[in-house]
């Protein structure tokens, strides 16, 4: 191992002791990197909703435990492992993000042909392995994203998974320039990347969400139309009216966190559509009437997290200052109260989290 400047022995982190617990801030070892990882000082880290999820353990996926969650980590490169030394890997000193996928086998068949966030045996940040709810994380350097030198750590930490992963949705919906877009949840962390991601990518876009301060954030971020879902007697008229055309959105991006969504995209889609699901609601199932979903030729697939050129393309959109990820900050040792309010559904955008030096 390499080091920088003097490395202590402990750190503080929001550690998850057993299944059911509260989160307890509590100072734990500092991690040491192995051949092939860095050590990242993490400055910021947001907070997903797959964050909590991991917390609740509602997902059919074994979680490590303790378990210290996060995954959208911001820092510096302060260690690394004596394989991280060509010229095209990490620096010490080198701005670094850690992402949800922290480490795959790259030797599988998913990994050799660019798919590795399907690889049968991956390590994901905050889930199988302790995440960026710390102040110093390891990551594969293989998986670990390149920050550039010219963007803010603070306003970066979003991009690298909510930005990533809306950026890879848009991408699989294979919806092309001038056509519409519905995005589900849009007043959210995910959807408010997912509404600025869909304007540099030439889509229109019809946000689908409820309040006011949402409202005005997806008209100003340039969504063309919005539903509140709250207010609105008809949803699927609401939104096929707000198409150019009448017909449906050529694309329906799912980013809600409840199970109804699911089932009434199909409705609003146009024909020879495709439905895209990221969002991940507990115990929730995809339904659609198998005739019309036929004979409309309506194309439903699930998206995961992008791979490695996904993550370079999705930070070269924010390096560009196409995307500015709206968020607010608060102290890493508040993140229990950022859960309370992301389960009552009242955050518009995303916090993160800064983490003491």
């Amino acid at each position: 191992m390499s080091p920088s400047t003097s490395i202590p022995d402990l750190q503080w982190a929001q550690v998850l002791e057993k299944p059911g617990a509260q989160l307890v801030y509590k100072q734990i070892p500092v991690p040491k990197p192995g051949p092939d990882e860095i050590l990242v000082k993490i400055r910021y880290t947001g907070v997903c909703h797959t964050d909590l999820h991991a917390m609740k353990g509602d997902w059919p996926l074994e979680r490590k435990m303790p378990l210290v969650g996060g995954h959208e980590g911001a820092g510096i490169v302060v260690a690394k492992g004596e394989l991280v030394n060509k010229e095209n890997d990490f620096q010490i000193g080198d701005k670094a993000g850690i992402k949800w996928l922290n480490g795959a086998c790259l030797a599988c068949e998913m990994c050799m042909q660019s798919d590795e966030p399907l690889c049968p045996n991956p390590q994901l940040s905050g889930y199988t392995v302790d995440g960026t709810f710390q102040q110093y994380t390891i990551g594969k350097a293989a998986m670990a994203s390149k920050i550039p030198d010219s963007v803010a750590l603070d306003a970066t930490a979003p991009i690298l998974c909510a930005g990533i992963t809306v950026y890879k949705g848009l991408k699989e919906s294979g919806a092309r320039p001038g056509q519409s877009v519905a995005i589900v949840g849009a007043g959210g962390g995910l959807g408010s990347l997912a509404v600025q991601y869909a304007k540099a990518m030439g889509l229109r876009i019809v946000a689908i969400d409820s309040g006011d301060e949402k409202k005005d954030m997806c008209e100003q971020l340039g969504a063309e139309a919005f539903i509140d879902f709250s207010k609105s007697k008809d949803v699927v008229a609401d939104v096929k009216a707000a198409t150019p055309s009448g017909m449906g959105a050529h694309a329906v991006i799912l980013l809600a966190v409840a199970e109804k969504p699911f089932q009434q995209a199909t409705e609003y889609v146009r024909s020879h559509g495709s439905v895209v699901a990221i969002g991940l609601p507990g115990n929730a199932f995809l339904k659609a009437p198998v005739f019309s979903t036929v004979v409309r030729m309506i194309n439903i697939k699930g998206s995961y997290v992008g791979n490695r050129q996904d993550g370079v393309e999705a930070l070269n959109f924010f390096a560009r200052g196409l995307i500015k990820a709206p968020f607010k900050t608060a102290a890493l040792k508040d993140l229990p109260k950022i859960f309370e309010l992301m389960e009552q559904g009242k955050i518009a955008g995303r916090y993160v989290l800064e983490v003491p030096e």
